[in-house]
């Protein structure tokens, strides 16, 4: 009786850890999504200048070029 008892003890133990690693992962992979997003977004938006000016100068380009 007492064996069974051990076994069923330490068969929850194991699952109790497999549930709060669980977890933990959940909140590693949330954590690198969030800090992924702020990447991405302080990228295009460091971008966004450089990319508008581009396309200012290439329309004023073909504006001058068309009206010639």
């Amino acid at each position: 009786m007492l064996k069974l008892a051990v076994h069923v003890q330490s068969a929850l133990a194991g699952r109790m850890a497999e549930i709060e690693e669980c977890g933990a992962t959940a909140v590693e992979y949330g954590l690198m999504v969030g800090l992924i997003a702020v990447a991405i977004i302080g990228a295009v938006s460091f971008l966004s200048r450089s990319v508008k000016t581009t396309f200012n100068k290439s329309g004023n380009a073909m504006n001058n070029v068309s009206s010639s």
